[in-house]
């Protein structure tokens, strides 16, 4: 196992700037997905872990060794690619023993090593397959394996359930949250699906134009965004944003803190809206309900409504998120957030 620090780390090509003045700490054993729209920094970051690009400025350090001037051989870490980066001339024996073969292991602790790790991953009965024959969760079992072979102290991941269909996205998110828990080595993951981040990690890190704009567990970023960034890009639908009208300010709900109904509420802030879409989802129904000044998804477990109807939408206080001109989220001690709540409900109740 082994902690990762990102210390003062730029990465700059030409000058386009993609990190600047990075610091991150990756802790020991834990999963950590890296998570953000495309062109964030992600797999920048990924990659000069693995050694595969240098920073421009700044130190990469592994288990508090800088690894600068480490050849990537040497850095004691694995990466699993999105395409699985597997031979389609070998066996899927020959594919995972393909790196102890060039480490002059012998063939006894080959195949032991090459057996024990495929017990783990579920390809025993494939060993002498090649990859054509696979499937697209079999041939990403491949490519773990191979990494797992190795016994790196870490393992990085960039996007590798991208090219599976949903049903074994789902399926494979499982087997490598129990193989963390098996291996207990630190993992880290990049993704731009937040639900994949949301499912799997110990720590999410949010990232965003090269800069880290939360660090967190799942539940903490969802519950406390830091700020709008977070607030929108954590949550299925995003988190319902509008203008206050004050001081820059904008307020927020997640989707399933509000509440429909055909007579007005008693709620902290309440808006009378009509629905335009309807999306019946099996165990919940996504209403979109447009109002006089915004429109507003909420999520319900229950299907009592329809297309065209009006309603009322009631929000809690505890519901509700206030952000500032900043775009930080304003916190509930905050003096602010009582006199924004107060302009709320004075402005917006209908």
């Amino acid at each position: 196992m082994a902690s990762i620090e990102f210390s003062q780390v730029t990465q700059a090509f030409d000058k386009n700037v993609i990190i600047k003045d990075l610091n991150l700490k990756i802790e020991d054993g834990k999963f950590t997905v890296l998570v953000g729209p495309s062109g964030c920094g992600k797999t920048t970051l990924l990659r000069m872990i693995a050694g595969l690009d240098s920073q421009t400025a700044g130190s990469v350090l592994i288990n508090g060794k800088d690894v600068t001037r480490v050849a990537p051989g040497q850095r004691g870490v694995a990466m699993v690619f999105q395409n699985y980066a597997i031979y389609p001339t070998m066996s899927v024996r020959e594919n995972i023993e393909f790196g102890l073969k060039n480490n002059k292991v012998g063939k006894e602790e080959r195949t032991r090593l090459v057996e024990s790790i495929c017990e783990t991953v579920g390809l025993k009965p494939y060993l002498d397959r090649k990859p054509s024959t696979l499937s697209g969760g079999q041939r990403q079992r491949v490519a773990l394996a191979r990494a797992m072979v190795k016994k790196p102290s870490v393992f990085l991941m960039d996007e590798p359930l991208s090219n599976l269909d949903a049903k074994l996205r789902v399926q494979m998110r499982i087997e490598l949250i129990e193989m963390h828990k098996k291996l207990g080595t630190t993992f880290v993951y990049v993704t731009h699906d937040q639900v994949e981040a949301m499912s799997m990690a110990d720590t999410i890190v949010l990232m965003n134009h090269g800069r880290i704009q939360q660090e967190a567990a799942p539940e903490v970023v969802y519950r406390q965004p830091s700020n709008l960034f977070a607030a929108q890009f954590i949550g299925v639908p995003p988190m319902n944003i509008a203008e206050l009208g004050v001081e820059n300010a904008k307020f927020g709900f997640r989707p399933e803190s509000g509440r429909l109904s055909t007579h007005r509420p008693q709620a902290d802030y309440v808006v009378r809206g009509t629905i335009v879409t309807r999306e019946m989802l099996g165990s919940e129904t996504i209403y979109q309900v447009k109002t006089a000044a915004d429109t507003f998804m909420i999520k319900c477990t229950e299907d009592l409504f329809s297309a065209d109807q009006e309603v009322y939408v009631g929000v809690e206080a505890s519901g509700i998120f206030f952000f500032g001109a900043d775009e930080n989220r304003i916190d509930p001690h905050d003096v602010r957030f009582n006199a924004y709540m107060n302009v709320l409900q004075g402005q917006r109740n209908g």
